[in-house]
Parts: structure tokens; sequence; C-alpha cells
């Protein structure tokens, strides 16, 4: 069978798509009734823990008290209990190596009786620490490949859950996983590091504040998660997104997102019944999702959760993007995930919504309605002013990967150039503080009348959103914009935890040098500082158009960066100042800091190789004998019509002959270069110098493919082209 036959059966199968999923019927399980039903959360320990043992495994919990080993039998135990009540026969230490995906080890519970039966079994320690191999996973150089032992330690703050699958369950423990010579190989424990030095600064400065018996701070996170979907059909059709996640080639179709009729559409009925098994999905597990909606490119969507400890909003994240994938295909959809799936057209992002608090203060970057008067806000919000310019570098270097560096910067997502958006009141009180260092007045809030009497009058904020800011104020936290929405979230959760943490002791040292423990001096002093730290760095605030060519200039005067590309913005994660930072709060040691750096420049260069290779391949097996089937049918044509004596116009043929040989004059360039690029696995000898390469003489060819078969695209019949187009996969649904 032809591609264009493969292009056309897809197109059919879709047009004759019919569900054979059953409607959910939410009114014989209510969506509250099953809500965390497969989480052995607080309320299911209480129920099941001797009461000893339940407090203190929830001082860990909710204080971050050490872990009582002693009790994990018991534990254990009640763990194990409830899993098999669900129907599990397995558990499976659940951890996050530096891929950026979640991997897992399963065991049964079950144990020979020697009687010829078998008996349940889970003991503390098989709780407390699994042993998976760690030589197949990447240490950026931290073990040699041979050296396999590697542990997972229970992580007690993240609750254990059961996975559901049609032929059972498994019991899932969240955990660390740590080489045996004890570095993090994994995405979590720098995570609980980060949240541990974040705690402890920021009850520091709390205590000055005047506050007494400080409950634990914690970093709080909602993930905002657009994605794609598209039928099946269209993409086991194309293997560049099976096996790159994207369209490597694709012709703009006539019509994308430029009437802006996608955004907030009403959602198509099979994508909304697929949100909706989705949503059951997440509430079992307990993901606090609480939004859905059309995104404004066509067949993109969002969900949005709701705020949590940020540690188990990682988790949640992980787990929120492998339901979006699963439950895809059971509606016949495959559920894209790449930062950049179609050419011009928006990409996809993970917002990450951030901000810290505990149980007594509450939030800590709430202004209230006068927040010229809080100093505790203005203390805080000062210090993450004060964090993201002087660490922008990190920032932007968290968020780079091959796969992102298609989206920023484009006029869709937040420029690469990191700054912060605050709005009209919080930008009025802060140049308040430059001029004086007291402010005295803030921005009322206001009501909005629409003018129709039956519609009641609104609320208004403040201040205007800015959706161009990769780091804006949203009321009562920041949104970290420019994450890419395939990305783990835990970098830039460390990174964010840990540039504030130091912002924070910075301003709590200073006010301790100033004060000498005076509380009377403490008002003057932090007016004093906070006017030092707008003067320093206030350049970082920026509320105008992030698009715009003007701000790219302003950002240039004002000695902001602009790292535009992956490779220029990895080269900041393990700077001498970061280094010291991150060990300083015993979040990273210098090593785990550079094998980071070396794993983020050897994952850019196998992307940018596997991209590459699946060009070549495609434009050579795929598009030529397609294009040059329609030129012998040009050809064949125009010699039948010359021969009965009419006239042949051979401008077309002409074109497409023209682009099949610059084809396969740049296929042959993309090849040699490309050989030169790396190998895969662990084989890229020098990541960096490679990445540098890759950047400069293969994308560059890629791009030039790109043109010339997106171009052919356009000339090559239609019954001939091989692939499904744009305007097929993204508006036939």
């Amino acid at each position: 069978m032809s591609g264009s036959q493969a292009r056309q059966q897809a197109i059919s199968a879709v047009l004759n798509y019919k569900p054979i999923t059953p409607a959910l019927n939410f009114n014989e399980t209510p969506a509250a009734d099953i809500y965390g039903c497969n989480v052995f959360s607080i309320t299911e320990m209480e129920k099941r823990l001797p009461k000893q043992v339940f407090k203190s495994v929830k001082r860990t919990i909710e204080k971050g008290e050490p872990l009582d080993n002693s009790i994990a039998d018991v534990v254990a135990s009640a763990m194990m209990d409830w899993a098999i009540s669900k129907g599990a026969t397995h558990y499976a230490h659940v951890f996050y190596p530096l891929t950026g995906i979640t991997a897992e080890k399963h065991d049964s519970f079950l144990s020979p009786d020697g009687k010829g039966g078998a008996i349940a079994e889970f003991s503390g320690a098989q709780l407390i620490q699994g042993e998976p191999d760690a030589s197949s996973f990447p240490s950026g150089g931290l073990r040699s490949t041979f050296e396999a032992r590697g542990y997972t330690a229970w992580d007690v703050t993240s609750p254990a859950y059961i996975l559901e699958n049609p032929n059972g369950t498994t019991l899932c423990i969240p955990t660390a996983f740590v080489s045996w010579t004890g570095p993090a190989l994994d995405k979590k424990t720098p995570v609980l590091r980060s949240m541990k030095a974040l705690n402890i600064q920021a009850q520091r400065l709390l205590k000055l504040l005047g506050h007494k018996d400080i409950p634990m701070v914690t970093a709080t996170c909602g993930p905002e998660q657009e994605y794609f979907l598209i039928d099946r059909n269209f993409f086991f059709a194309r293997p560049d997104l099976v096996n790159a996640g994207r369209t490597l080639f694709g012709a703009k179709p006539p019509k994308g997102q430029e009437f802006s009729d996608q955004y907030f559409g009403a959602i198509p009925e099979r994508v909304l019944a697929y949100m909706l098994e989705c949503e059951r999905e997440f509430y079992k597990l307990g993901i606090p999702v609480k939004t859905r909606h059309n995104e404004v490119a066509p067949s993109q969507y969002e969900v949005a959760p709701i705020y949590e400890n940020a540690n188990v909003a990682a988790d949640h994240q992980q787990l929120l993007m492998m339901i979006l994938k699963n439950v895809a295909s059971k509606y016949g959809m495959s559920c894209l995930l790449h930062e950049k799936p179609f050419a011009g057209v928006n990409g996809s992002g993970k917002h990450l919504n951030w901000s810290l608090g505990n149980s007594a203060q509450g939030n800590l970057l709430d202004p209230g309605e006068t927040p010229h008067q809080n100093m505790q806000f203005l203390l805080f919000c000062g210090a993450v002013i004060r964090a993201v310019h002087l660490h922008s570098t990190l920032l932007r270097a968290v968020i780079a990967h091959a796969g992102n560096d298609h989206r920023l910067g484009a006029n869709e997502a937040p420029p690469a150039i990191i700054s912060i958006f605050l709005g009209d009141m919080l930008a009025d009180v802060f140049e308040q503080i430059k001029k004086s260092g007291a402010p005295t007045s803030s921005k009322g809030k206001g009501t909005l009348t629409v003018g129709v009497d039956t519609l009641p009058q609104l609320p208004k904020d403040a201040g205007d959103r800015n959706r161009t800011s990769p780091f804006a104020f949203t009321g009562n936290k920041f949104e970290f914009r420019a994450v890419g929405s395939n990305q783990s979230l835990s970098g830039p959760l460390v990174a964010l935890n840990t540039i504030v943490a130091e912002s924070i002791d910075y301003i709590a040292t200073e006010l301790e040098k100033a004060t000498g423990g005076d509380p009377a001096k403490l008002a003057p002093a932090a007016q004093t500082l906070l006017k030092s730290i707008v003067e320093k760095h206030g350049v970082v605030i920026f509320n105008g158009d992030g698009y715009s060519e003007a701000w790219h200039q302003e950002a240039e005067k004002r000695g902001l960066p602009n790292l535009k590309q992956t490779v220029d913005a990895l080269e900041y994660i393990a700077t001498p100042e970061n280094i010291a930072m991150f060990e300083k709060y015993a979040v990273l040691t210098k090593e785990e800091v550079v094998s980071r750096q070396e794993i983020y420049y050897e994952q850019y260069c196998l992307t940018i190789n596997v991209e590459a290779n699946l060009m070549a391949e495609i434009a050579k097996t795929v598009i030529y004998p397609a294009s040059t089937r329609y030129v012998g049918e040009l050809a064949s044509s125009g010699a039948s019509l010359k021969a009965v004596g009419v006239e042949f116009d051979a401008t077309l043929l002409n074109k497409v002959v023209a682009l099949n040989k610059s084809l396969v004059a740049t296929v042959a360039k993309l090849e040699e270069a490309a050989s030169h690029g790396g190998g895969g696995g662990h084989g890229v000898a020098n990541p960096k110098e490679t990445a540098f390469y890759l950047k400069n003489s293969v994308i560059p060819l890629m791009v030039e493919l790109r043109g010339i078969v997106d171009e052919l695209e356009t000339y090559v019949a239609d019954d001939h082209w091989p692939l499904p187009t744009y305007q097929e996969m993204l508006f036939i649904k």
C-alpha cells in the first residue's frame, strides 16, 4: 500500500470513528465519592494505624520531623492490607530518574509458605528501601555504567496510591532514588532538599517579624498543563510523531488559529468524553484538577489543578501526564505533550504557579487589600524579585531543552528574557519604595460596570494580567510561564526554592544586622532594605509587551540576559556561583550540579540526533518516492498531450524536479553533518561540544530540509502526498 493510500485510509478511519468506551455514570458513583479513593492518605492512615504510630507519621509529613524507622513495619502492614483490599498483588517503588520520566520496579506481596501455598508479606524494610538497577539511568559521570547498585527511599510526605489496570492493581510508593555511593540520581531528592532549605530560611524571617510557634513553611505549586489531541490513525501514519513527538515536516494549513475561534471554544464531544474520564482517574488519585478548556491552537487543550505541596504536585504532575496519554487511546486519540508538535500554531507550556506558606501565617505571597502596609508580604515579594534578577540565567537554564527551543521567544510563549510582571498595584507600591522607602498607598481594586442593567457589577482587580511575561505575579502567587509542557516540574522547583531561600537568607541576615534584635528598629530597617533591593534589582520588573522588539532592546540596556537557545542557557547551570549556592543550602553537591548539566547537554544531543536521522529517513523513503512518482505522472501527461498536439506547460514539472534535486542534495549534507554529531545512549563523548556542533551545523540543515519538503507539499498532487497534513490532523476530529 502506498503512503497516499495509507493517508486516505487514516482519514476514512477518523471520519468513521465510533466510541467504544461506555459513557461514565456519575449518578452511580459521584465524583466527590471517588476523590482520593485510591490514595493511602492521612485520613486512611488515621483509620488503619495505631494512634501513636499515626501521630509519628503525621509529624513527619506536616512538621518535617525525621522519620522514625521503628514504626515502618506497622505502616507497611497497614499499607499492604489496604492495597490488597483494593485488589493489589504487587507493590512498586516509583522514582523519577534524570531522564525526566517516571520509573518503577514491581515486586509481589506473595511469598511461598513452604506448604504449596503463599502468604502476603510486606515488611518495613521493604517499604523504606528498594534496590533497582542504577546502571542504565543517566548519571552525568556520577557513576560508571558497570556500577549498578542504587537505592529507592520511601518519601513519606508523598502518599502511596493504587494504580488500576484492567487485570489488577498495584500499590505505588513514591520514592527518592540515590546511588550506592550517596549522590542523588533523581529529580525528587533535590526537590525535598530545596523545600527544607526554603522552610529554614522562611521560618527564620517569620521569627524576625515577631511570629511564635511557626509551622513548617512549604512551597506550593499548581501546574497548568497544555496538550494536543489528534486521532490515532493520523498519529501512526506520521513516523515523526511516533518517534520524535513532533511533526518534522508539514506545510502551514490554509486556516490555522488566526481567527481566534479555538480559545475557550465549545469542547468537541469526543474530547469532552475523554476529559471526563481523565478527570475521574485524577480524582481517584487525589490530583486536584480544577479547570479544563480549549487552548489557542486547533486541537489544543488545557487542564489545571489547584495548589498543593510542591513535592506532591510534582509527583501528581507525572501521573497526570501518564493518564492523559493512556486514556487518549481509549477514545481513538493520541495525546501530544511535545512543546511544539505543529509548526506555525501555538506550542504547549506547563505554567508553574508557585508560592510558599504554612498553616498559621497562610500564603506568604498574599498582598492583602493594602500591600503597602503589609511588611511581611513586601519582604517575601522583595526576596523573589531579588532572586529572579540575580539568578535569571539559572531560571532560563532549568527550562532549556530541545523541545522548548521551538516555543520560547515566539509570539505565543514568554520570551527567553527572564523578567517579572508585578501588575499596576504592586509596581506602584515598589516604585514608592524605590523613591522614598516608605509606601503610603495602594491602588484600589474597584468595580467594573458592564453597562447592562441585568448584569451584575464585577469586582475589578487592581491590575491587568500579562501573558507575555515569563514570571508574572497573579494575585497571590508567581506564575513561571516558560516551563515546557513535556518537562518535569522538579528542575524549575529546585531552582525556585533554592534561589528564594538564598534571597530570604540575605534579607534575614541584613535585618539581623540592622536591628541587633531590637523589634523597634525592624520597620525602618525593612524599609531601607526594600529600597535597596528595588534599586539594585528592580530592572527585572517589566509590565509591558514581552513580545515586542522594543523590549529586547530595552532588556539589553538593562543588562538582562537573552539566552535564546538551549545550548547557550545550559552553560549557566554549573557556574561557580550556582554551585556555591546549591552547596551552601545542601540542595546539590558540586558533582550533582555538574552531572545534571552534562545530562541536559546529552539529552539535547540525543534529541537532535534522533530528529536529524528521522528527517533524512522520511525524506528519502517517504517524501522523495512520492514526489518522484508525481514527476513521472506529470512527464507522462506531458508526453501524452504533446502526442496529440496539445502544448504542455512544464512549469509545475520543473518546479517539482528542482525541489526533488534540492531534497536529495540537502539530505546528503544533513546525513554527513549528523554523522559527526555524536552517538546514542551513553555514547556522546563530549556532550557540550557536540551540542554546540549540532546547533551550528546540523539544525540549520534540518531547517533547510524542512523548508524544501514543506514547499513540495504545496505542489505535489494531493492523492500522491503520503503524510497526513496539518489541516487533516488539526481539524478532522
